[in-house]
């Protein structure tokens, strides 16, 4: 039913019954007409004066619009005026509609314009896209204009106005000589690189920001459904964070420096620089590059070694009688090479005292920082490299270059440097090459253990999973004792093409020492209070339930299972027993092989008694028969060990197919 007509808007206001229930709503008469075509008007009809009144009533006569509004009709003959023809103003219409109203009939005679109102609908619709036209417009005017100022060669030139406008708004207060050497058990610090030639040639952007000593900012661009780029800034916070300008003199000096003073007080050492191929890892250790030669006297291996010198001759420790040795060796898949004796393969056990020994690994007797840097330089010419999915030259092994200090003979201190391989080498344990998988393998476990170890040396957790790894292994003594220090140097390229392993680095370091910042904190340049957040999975209480014969590499997956999915901890496992098993073969291969040069010492014997007249037949079967049941016991075991080793080979090849890698966590 309708039960009143709105004028203001040309609707009327209509009410039905529902369920028992009186319902109504407002319709525009626009949409009457349009679903009623039968009673919209077809003609123009002047309103009459002589139009009769309605007979009872309840009958309603509207005629409000047309009100105070004079409306002259045409006569048959009179053609309408030019004025009338050219003017804007519409014509009226008349209409006598019949409507039931509260149960009678009401007749309405209407009267509305020809131009019809449209509806409020229809009108905030327009105006949006009114809105939605000039916001486009104004952006457009902006991009044009942003045009005429920057080099629009540039690939990225918009994500790089974004990034500009957002640095505008940053207080920057970068690290200095004048800032005060905290003192960290553990040390966690962040090195940006400037671009190098090949990205500058392809016009990447930096998209890392270091506002100020401590806080690293990376611009991570983004992209909307409606293609609309954005960015998308996430900060960390470490302990130190050194800009693109840094020196490596002022890196160690913040970094490696403060630990040189533990090994003289009878403690252990560990400075790692960490990231992918490329973000300055090996120039941090060893030294700036000039072309493919290295500056060796200005890395940090040098450095540590001149301050080691200069520290002897102070009087406190001048008289402790110290002698100064040096090892340089790789890790390389698993395996351990000396880089100062011909690369020679060594073996890493642990003695009857749990202390790990690489057999065999020559330490160099050094008088002062020259020979330190030969040393240096005869390593790093023959340490192992090649091409990853990501580089066409990485460091494919974990560089090791440690100063001892001795005290007639026995240790009194331990500086381990560490130049570790590319982190982007982890990924290739999907590689369809055997050795490759294994490079990935052995890199991927060796750097979440290397994590979890120093995360349980900050915690003073009771159990270390060194066991996991042979780099963790061989660094134990490091990971132990309260007189133990480490640093990480984080290495990170600053272009957008590497944002991603950028991120992971970042990612991979603030697990290592978790500290929060406030970014609104940082926007308004005050230095924001730093929290120390645990985030392992396991609690302390879990970790004095395990015993130390427990499985290393397990308990490193249950701590990393955002990161190690089942079938890639099923390759892990399988690679070890790989690794241990031809460590076994060869072993028992060499050992057969010794054993085969007696058997012919003893065979040639019993071939030279057998020349005399009246050689003892009987001896010679004899002693020729025990030698052959030797031979046959000794090789059938390794004919044995081959086969299983075989056996191990295909479980891996099969678990590298299932692998179902997890990506790391955003923090």
């Amino acid at each position: 039913m309708v039960t009143s007509l709105n004028e203001d808007n040309e609707s009327v206001t209509v009410e039905w019954i529902e369920n028992g229930d009186t319902k109504g709503k407002e319709i525009d008469l626009e949409s009457i007409f349009a679903l009623n075509p039968d009673v919209a008007p077809d003609e123009e009809i002047a309103p009459s004066p002589e139009t009769p009144p309605p007979p009872t009533p309840t009958c309603v006569k509207v005629n409000k619009i047309a009100k105070n509004r004079r409306t002259i009709a045409p006569t048959k003959n009179d053609a309408p005026s030019r004025d009338n023809r050219e003017s804007k103003r519409p014509f009226y219409k008349e209409r006598l509609l019949a409507y039931p109203v509260n149960g009678s009939r009401v007749t309405v005679s209407l009267v509305f314009m020809a131009a019809r109102r449209k509806s409020n609908c229809v009108k905030e619709v327009e105006k949006l896209q009114e809105k939605r036209e000039r916001r486009r417009l104004q952006q457009q005017e902006l991009r044009e204009k942003r045009a005429q100022e920057v080099d629009t060669t540039i690939p990225n030139y918009e994500i790089m106005y974004m990034i500009r406008d957002f640095r505008a708004s940053l207080d920057y207060r970068p690290l200095t000589t004048a800032d005060l050497i905290e003192e960290h058990r553990i040390c966690v610090c962040v090195r940006k690189r400037p671009l190098n030639k090949k990205e500058l040639s392809m016009k990447d952007l930096d998209v890392i920001t270091i506002p100020s000593k401590d806080v690293v900012m990376v611009h991570e661009p983004k992209q909307k459904v409606d293609l609309t780029r954005y960015l998308e800034n996430q900060t960390f916070r470490f302990d130190y964070a050194f800009d693109d300008s840094t020196t490596n003199e002022m890196v160690y000096r913040f970094t490696a420096r403060p630990l040189v003073e533990t090994i003289f007080e009878r403690g252990m050492a560990t400075c790692f620089a960490y990231g992918q191929t490329g973000s300055g890892k090996t120039h941090t250790m060893g030294g700036d590059f000039s072309g493919k030669n290295q500056d060796c006297s200005k890395g940090i291996y040098a450095l540590a070694a001149r301050d080691v010198f200069l520290m002897l001759k102070k009087p406190n420790y001048k008289k402790l009688d110290l002698q100064v040795y040096a090892t340089f060796f790789e890790i390389y898949s698993g395996k351990v090479f000396d880089l100062l004796n011909r690369k020679a393969k060594l073996r890493v056990l642990e003695d009857g005292k749990q202390q790990v020994q690489v057999v065999g690994l020559q330490e160099k007797d050094v008088k002062c920082t020259e020979e330190v840097l030969k040393l240096i330089e005869v390593g790093n010419s023959c340490r192992t490299s090649g091409q990853t999915s990501a580089n066409a030259h990485s460091s494919r092994s974990h560089a090791v270059f440690q100063i001892i200090l001795r005290r007639k003979g026995k240790m009194h201190g331990k500086f381990s440097l560490i130049d570790l391989a590319g982190n982007e080498r982890g990924a290739d344990t999907s590689s369809a090459d055997r050795q490759t998988r294994l490079e990935g393998a052995e890199i991927n476990k060796s750097l979440l253990a290397l994590k979890e170890c120093i995360r349980a040396l900050g915690r003073n957790k009771p159990h270390t999973p060194f066991r996991a790894s042979k780099l963790t292994q061989v660094l134990r003594d490091s990971f132990i004792g309260e007189n133990s220090r480490t640093c990480m140097i984080a290495t990170i390229s600053p272009g957008m093409t590497s944002c991603e392993n950028t991120l992971n680095t970042l990612r991979y370091a603030n697990r290592v020492k978790e500290l929060t910042v406030d970014t609104n904190q940082v926007m308004e340049g005050v230095r924001p209070t730093i929290h120390a957040v645990d985030q392992l999975d396991l609690l302390d209480e879990d970790w004095l339930s395990i015993s130390p014969q427990r499985d290393d590499l397990k308990l490193l997956c249950e701590q990393n299972e955002e990161e190690v999915s089942p079938q890639l901890f099923t390759f892990h496992e399988a690679v070890s027993q790989l690794v241990e098993m031809e460590e076994q073969v060869l072993e028992d291969h060499r050992a057969v092989f010794q054993e085969s040069i007696r058997w012919l010492e003893d065979e040639k014997v019993l071939l030279e008694m057998t020349e005399e007249v009246d050689y003892d037949v009987e001896s010679y079967a004899t002693q020729l028969e025990q030698i052959l049941d030797q031979k046959i016991d000794i090789l059938t075991e390794l004919r044995d060990k081959v086969k299983s080793f075989r056996s191990t080979l295909q479980e891996e090849e099969q678990a590298s197919k299932q692998i179902n890698p997890k990506r790391p966590r955003a923090l």
